[in-house]
């Protein structure tokens, strides 16, 4: 029994642990305080508590990550809930697996003292944006409601640059600015703002961020993993919002500046307390929304769009 045990023991020394699951995530923009629960749960080991080696990726364009998940280039990607309805109708095999900001962010962006009093006040004018497909669909509808149409207005690519475009008078106003950052920079820079929220603006309510996967090769497991990682990091930022915030911060010296650190404290609420949670109502209203709309040709039941990986 002595040698057996010994073996056995010398046997189990000598087998490697088993190796964490590699997992790539494609953020949505450059790394800023949207991204509080992946980089918490990254830094405060959670992820590698669940058997994942995660990388966190940027993208060039921010337009590309869901293309590159429907291309199997990546595990997971941070999308926008508008976007995903629109791209599972162009045939991309994509689903929502979690929430990330529970709430709109979007807003169409004016200069306070400026022209545009409201969305009515852009007949003629440029709009710049960021994300084509998703932001001109809301753009459109936020016109629509004001009896103007896309026609009526120019739209202009700005890529990463929203508020600078807006400030420097490249354009009129731009779709597709978050109000917990957009908002802020412009105040730093001494210029105010004016927010016109979308949900205010003829949309139904959304999810602004979420995970999308490939609906056809997702892991559901390790996504289920992925997600339990976000959920605890997202209570920790919750019960400890100042010392998460040094965390996150913590992890480049670009973001410790005043910008961040505003939109640290107005991102907080908005983050999805459980990510896995789907509410089925918002996803069917916002998809007969865009039909009725005429944005897209049919309308796909909820199980299409968003998927439950927690669900045996």
């Amino acid at each position: 029994m002595k040698l057996t045990s010994l073996t056995a023991a010398i046997s189990f020394a000598a087998t490697p642990l088993m190796a964490a699951d590699d997992m790539s995530v494609l953020l949505d923009w450059f790394i800023n305080p949207d991204h509080g629960p992946i980089i918490v749960a990254q830094e405060l080991g959670y992820f590698a508590d669940q058997d994942l080696e995660v990388e966190i990726i940027a993208p060039a364009d921010p337009s590309d990550p869901p293309k590159l998940v429907a291309a199997g280039k990546a595990d997971l990607a941070i999308s926008y809930q508008p976007q995903l309805h629109l791209q599972i109708h162009e045939g991309l095999p994509l689903q929502r697996v979690g929430t990330l900001v529970a709430t709109p962010l979007n807003c169409l962006l004016a200069l306070a003292d400026g022209p545009i009093q409201s969305p009515a006040d852009l007949a003629g004018k440029k709009v710049g944006f960021s994300v084509g497909g998703v932001e001109e669909a809301v753009l459109g509808s936020i016109l629509r409601h004001h009896g103007l149409s896309l026609d009526d207005v120019e739209l202009v690519n700005v890529n990463w640059s929203l508020s600078p475009s807006l400030m420097s008078g490249q354009v009129d106003a731009v779709i597709g600015a978050y109000r917990n950052f957009e908002l802020n920079q412009m105040e730093i820079e001494g210029i105010e703002g004016n927010c016109f929220f979308v949900e205010e603006e003829g949309l139904p309510s959304y999810d602004e961020l979420i995970y999308v996967a490939n609906s056809d090769t997702m892991d559901k497991d390790m996504i289920a993993r992925f997600l339990a990682a976000t959920e605890k990091a997202t209570q920790y930022i919750v019960n400890h919002p100042q010392d998460s915030w040094e965390i996150f911060s913590g992890t480049s010296a670009e973001l410790q500046d005043e910008l961040n650190a505003k939109a640290w404290v107005d991102t907080l609420p908005r983050f999805a307390l459980r990510p896995t949670a789907m509410d089925e109502g918002r996803y069917a209203a916002f998809e007969a929304f865009l039909h009725k709309a005429g944005l897209i040709p049919s309308q796909n039941p909820v199980s299409v769009i968003t998927i439950d990986v927690t669900a045996n």
